[in-house]
Parts: structure tokens; sequence; C-alpha cells
């Protein structure tokens, strides 16, 4: 059975005695995640945790304020 387009399951990884987790490489290649990267944990305690670049969340926020400006700027 074949993966629905864009989503993926890349496997598992182990939590090491520090708390770190390795992101597998596929995944590293399709987000385009290098080193150095700044990357956002988000968490819901009953469905689990997100990692999301940084850069890509803050221009999301951004967009939001953006927009929300510019529908008080018309009303």
């Amino acid at each position: 059975m074949a993966e629905p387009k864009g989503k993926h399951i890349f496997g598992t990884v182990k939590v090491g005695e520090k708390g770190q987790i390795v992101i597998p490489k596929e995944a590293r290649n399709i987000f385009n995640i290098k080193p150095g990267d700044s990357l956002l944990v988000l968490g819901d305690e009953e469905q689990g945790i997100a990692i999301v670049k940084s850069e890509l969340f803050m221009q999301f926020a951004q967009d939001i304020f953006n927009a929300k400006e510019c529908k008080e700027d018309e009303e």
C-alpha cells in the first residue's frame, strides 16, 4: 500500500540518555534540514509532538498577523 502523496513514515528513532533523537536522513533531505537550523518543538498532550523549522513557523505567524492588519484596515 502506497503512502498518500506528501505523507511519510520515516520509521522509529530511539531517545538517547540526554533526551536526543536523530532525525532520519530521508526526513532531513525532504524537509531540507541542515546542521545549525533552528527547529521549533510543539506539543499537544493528547496528540503528541511536532517539529517545525522555526523560519517556516515565523513566516506563518507573520502571514496571520499581516492578514489581521489588512482585515482591520478594511473595517
